[in-house]
């Protein structure tokens, strides 16, 4: 068995602030957040796990408990605030109460940490890592210890109702017009000619800015040619000339990714930087004779190109057309994200679907599955009609499950509206819509700004661990309010 030895640092306290309401909740609940971390075990146990799996690091060194500490709260920073690595950098710095909840203030400095540090820190743990200690800090709740600080809570926690739904997880792309994946191939394949020849590189060509330059006139032609008569003829002359351009630049870029992969060494490039650039050119290389034929058979060819077929961005490859009928976003581009919850608002299973996404009624045996791993089996399962499906009428009556799925029958609707218990099941399944309503826009941001699969499933964990962290801690820090502030019952 490993023993883990660390002594923290002497901090400065926090200074008496009479500053507004909303800057002392969140205070009271920032320390309400810190007492639980740690009179629950959560933070140490979590740590001491890393460090262990940790512990054989090849020739990198081996992380410090400090450092793995630091990394797990300022990535719950990140997912509280909402910001990006670049201005949490900068608050972190100046703010006094973000410096004590991550231990950066020391009694003669302050170790402050760049927006690089904090990208590597959020990850740092793996995503089952994060996983499980989602699972522990929801069986915290029934400790004493954290459930003396809850108001009104003499029971614990129960986990047997829960209630399910799908959203959509948008990506961080624009909207996917045809010709505007050629402009960005074109932008993204110049930008690395420039770097190649920035580095002392050269390979006949003229000034690449031209390139750029005449791309984005024509995008403008475009986006004006409609408006003009025989509107449908011109937009086709317009992408013809966009395509040979693209072309031009394609066989320009394919010169200097050669000219690159021999000579990187003549350049003052390391090899891992010459990776990086070679492997920008071969991204867009690979999908730009895709993106023409897409361009080419639905606005000259002017037929229709399956879904599945699609190129929607040159940097996202597993972001999906996902038609779900909401008002407002008929159509989304993003992945399929299924989450549940229990009675209380946490958040107690969820999958990030990298794939096109299923059916819903598909979702509910896995669900429960993994549900029952956690937390027992659950007594009550609601959701809406998209999850009803005669498997699942059978699997839930097999496991002695009550079935508070919405019945897309009419008929069978009819039937279960006399009945109490569904009626007051799906009753409170209206709160879900709003649970992720509150957890798309105050916690993943709208679109999810992370990059690639891996980072967005990571980041969304993040962002569930915060979203119950933060709602136990607002409970925790209303009792610890000071008697003044405690509202007033009414009679």
């Amino acid at each position: 068995m490993s023993i883990v030895t660390y002594q923290p640092e002497f901090s400065p306290a926090l200074p008496t602030v009479f500053g507004p309401k909303e800057y002392n909740e969140f205070r009271r609940t920032l320390e309400a957040m810190d007492r639980i971390l740690t009179k629950s075990g959560l933070e140490n146990d979590f740590i001491v796990r890393h460090l262990r799996l940790n512990l054989h690091h090849g020739d990198k060194p081996k992380p410090r408990f400090c450092v793995v500490r630091r990394a797990l709260r300022c990535s719950i920073l990140l997912a509280i605030t909402g910001v990006s690595y670049r201005e949490l950098s900068l608050r972190m710095a100046d703010s006094m109460l973000f410096q004590w909840f991550t231990g950066m203030a020391k009694i003669d400095r302050i170790c402050a940490v760049s927006k690089s540090t904090l990208e590597r820190y959020e990850k740092m743990f793996s995503n089952q890592e994060i996983r499980d200690l989602v699972h522990k800090l929801n069986l915290a709740i029934s400790d004493k210890s954290v459930l003396e600080e809850l108001p009104q809570k003499d029971s614990q926690i129960r986990f047997d109702q829960i209630f399910a739904d799908t959203t959509c997880v948008k990506a961080n792309i624009h909207f996917p017009v045809d010709w505007v994946l050629l402009r960005d191939a074109v932008r993204t394949l110049i930008k690395a000619i420039e770097l190649i020849r920035a580095h002392g590189l050269r390979h006949r060509i003229s000034t690449p800015s031209e390139f750029t330059r005449k791309m984005n006139k024509l995008c403008i032609e475009m986006t004006q040619v409609r408006k003009k008569p025989n509107a449908r003829k011109k937009r086709k002359l317009v992408l013809r000339r966009i395509k040979k351009l693209a072309q031009l630049v394609q066989g320009h870029a394919e010169n200097y990714h050669r000219v690159l992969t021999s000579h990187w060494r003549n350049t003052d490039l390391s090899e891992m930087e010459a990776r990086v650039i070679v492997a920008r050119i071969e991204n867009v290389l690979k999908q730009l004779p895709h993106a023409i034929h897409q361009a080419h058979e639905r606005i000259i060819g002017e037929r229709k190109v399956k879904n599945q077929d699609k190129i929607l961005s040159l940097y996202e490859p597993d972001v999906h057309v996902l038609v779900r009928g909401k008002s407002g976003a008929e159509v989304e581009f993003g992945n399929a994200l299924y989450i549940a919850e229990q009675s209380d608002g946490f958040i107690v299973d969820w999958e990030f679907i990298k794939g096109q996404p299923p059916a819903d009624n598909k979702l509910v045996s896995d669900s429960i599955v993994r549900i029952t791993r956690e937390y027992g089996k659950p007594k009550s399962f609601t959701a809406d009609r998209g999850f009803d499906s005669p498997a699942n009428k059978i699997d839930l009556e097999k496991l002695s499950i009550i079935n508070a799925i919405c019945p897309r029958s009419v008929q069978l609707l009819d039937e279960k509206i006399d009945d109490d218990i569904f009626c007051r099941l799906q009753k409170r399944r209206a709160m879900t819509e709003a649970r992720i309503a509150i957890f798309k826009n105050a916690y993943l941001g709208n679109p999810l700004r992370s990059k690639g699969f891996k980072n967005r499933r990571i980041r969304i964990e993040w962002c569930i661990l915060a979203h119950n962290l933060w709602k136990i801690s607002v409970m925790a820090a209303q009792k610890s309010r000071p008697q003044e502030e405690q509202p007033e019952k009414v009679a």
